[in-house]
C-alpha cells in the first residue's frame, strides 16, 4: 500500500487532505471532529483582531445546479465574511485543538488591515496558541475588500510582499500566502509573497461571480432583504481554472510548497492538482455538501491510485505533469516534426517492395 503522508515545509501531514478556511473550520469544536474524523490538516476560518467589525448575513448562499437534476451542485455561491467570533476566544480553542490532536496539522488563516503593528499583533499571538502553519488570507473576494482587506491587498504585489514580510519578520512558523483568482497574472503575487519570504502559497481562493437572478422576482441572488453583492465562486464548475492557476503558481515559485484547490470533490481530483505540483490539497465546498466525513474515501482511493500506478509515495505523484506544458509554438513545431518523421517512416516502407538491387540503384547518387 502507498504512503500518502507527506512532509511540507518541515511539517508531516498523515495525508494531504485539509479542510480550506470556511465554514469547515469554524469554532474548536468541529476542528477537533475533523481531526477524529482522519483529516490530516484544517485551516480555521479567518480570524482577525477586532470581531466586532465583521457582520454576516443569511442567507448567504446560493448554489448552481445541474438543468437536468437539481440534486446535483456544479457550482456554490457565498457571500460570507470572514470569523465573527472573539479572537480571544478562538486563541483558546486554538490551543486546546492543538493540544487533543498533536499529531494533526492545524493552521490559522488570519487578516488584518493594512497596519503593520496589526499584523504583527495577530501573529505573534496567534502561533503562540501551538498552531503549525500561518496562512495569510490576502484574496477574500467580497466584503473584506470594501475595508481594503483580502482581495483589495492581493491583488497589488507590492502590498502582498509588504504584508509577507511583516508577517515573516516575526514568524516562527510556515507561512503560506493565499492567492486570489482575481487578477490577470496569478504568479504575480505569488512570486511577490515569495519574495517576502513564504513558504508556501496556497491557491486559489473563490472566483468573484453573480450565480444567477431569481426570474420570479428578477432580484440576484443569494437575496438579502431584495439586495445582494457579487460573491465567491467554488465547487466543481471551477476545477479548471484552478488547476490552470495551481500550475502557475508551482512553475513560477519552483521553491516554495503549494496548497492547491478550487472543485475538489474526490480523490481523483486531487491527484489532478498534486501532478500540477500541489502538495497538500485543501477542501471546503466538497466537505459542505458530502460531509466531513468523505475524508475517508478520499484517503483509500488516493492510495488506491497510487499503487495502480505502482507510485509508492505521494512524491513520486507531485509535479509529475508539470513538464508536459510548453507554448503554442513549441505544440505546432513538435506536430510539424511528428509529421514528418511520419511521412518519412512511410515513404521509406513503399521503397522496399521486393526488388532490392533496383531500390538500391535508386537511392545511389552519382
Amino acid at each position: 500500500m502507498a504512503d500518502i503522508s507527506i512532509k511540507v515545509d518541515g511539517i508531516r501531514f498523515v495525508n494531504p487532505f485539509i479542510l480550506a478556511s470556511g465554514p469547515p473550520g469554524t469554532n474548536g469544536k468541529v476542528i477537533q471532529r475533523s481531526f477524529e474524523l482522519g483529516w490530516g490538516g484544517i485551516v480555521c476560518k479567518t480570524i482577525s483582531l477586532d470581531h466586532s467589525q465583521v457582520h454576516n448575513t443569511v442567507p448567504r448562499y446560493a448554489k448552481l445546479t445541474d438543468p437536468d437534476d437539481r440534486k446535483k451542485v456544479l457550482g456554490f455561491q457565498n457571500i460570507e465574511l470572514i470569523s465573527d467570533r472573539p479572537f480571544d476566544l478562538w486563541l483558546e480553542e486554538l490551543t486546546a485543538a492543538k493540544k487533543a490532536y498533536p499529531d494533526r496539522v492545524l493552521i490559522a488563516s488570519i487578516m488584518e488591515e493594512l497596519e503593520e503593528d496589526k499584523w504583527i499583533e495577530i501573529t505573534e499571538r496567534t502561533q503562540a496558541t501551538g498552531i503549525d502553519a500561518l496562512e495569510l488570507n490576502l484574496s477574500c473576494p467580497h466584503g473584506l475588500p470594501e475595508r481594503q482587506m483580502g482581495a483589495a491587498m492581493g491583488q497589488d504585489p507590492e502590498i502582498v510582499a509588504q504584508v509577507t514580510g511583516w508577517v515573516k519578520s516575526v514568524s516562527k512558523v510556515p507561512v503560506w500566502a493565499k492567492m486570489t483568482p482575481n487578477i490577470t497574472d496569478i504568479t504575480l503575487p505569488a512570486k511577490a509573497a515569495a519574495s517576502a519570504g513564504a513558504e508556501g502559497i496556497s491557491a486559489i481562493n473563490t472566483i468573484l461571480c453573480v450565480i444567477g437572478i431569481n426570474l420570479d422576482t428578477m432580484r440576484p441572488m443569494p437575496t438579502v432583504e431584495g439586495y445582494t453583492v457579487p460573491g465567491g465562486f467554488s465547487g466543481q464548475a471551477v476545477r479548471p481554472l484552478a488547476l490552470r492557476q495551481v500550475m502557475e503558481c508551482a512553475r513560477a515559485c519552483p521553491e516554495q510548497s503549494i496548497s492547491g484547490m478550487g472543485g475538489i470533490e474526490n480523490a481523483l481530483d486531487a491527484v489532478q492538482f498534486m501532478a500540477l505540483g500541489a502538495s497538500t490539497v485543501q477542501i471546503c465546498t466538497g466537505a459542505m455538501l458530502q460531509g466531513y466525513e468523505m475524508i475517508g474515501k478520499l484517503c483509500d482511493d488516493l492510495s488506491d491510485f497510487l499503487d495502480s500506478k505502482n507510485m509508492a509515495s505521494l512524491q513520486e505523484l507531485i509535479g509529475v505533469s508539470l513538464p508536459y506544458f510548453s507554448t503554442h509554438r513549441d505544440l505546432v513545431d513538435r506536430q510539424r516534426k511528428a509529421k514528418r518523421e511520419k511521412a518519412g517512416q512511410a515513404g521509406r516502407d513503399s521503397m522496399w517492395k521486393g526488388d532490392i538491387k533496383s531500390e538500391t540503384e535508386g537511392l545511389i547518387t552519382d
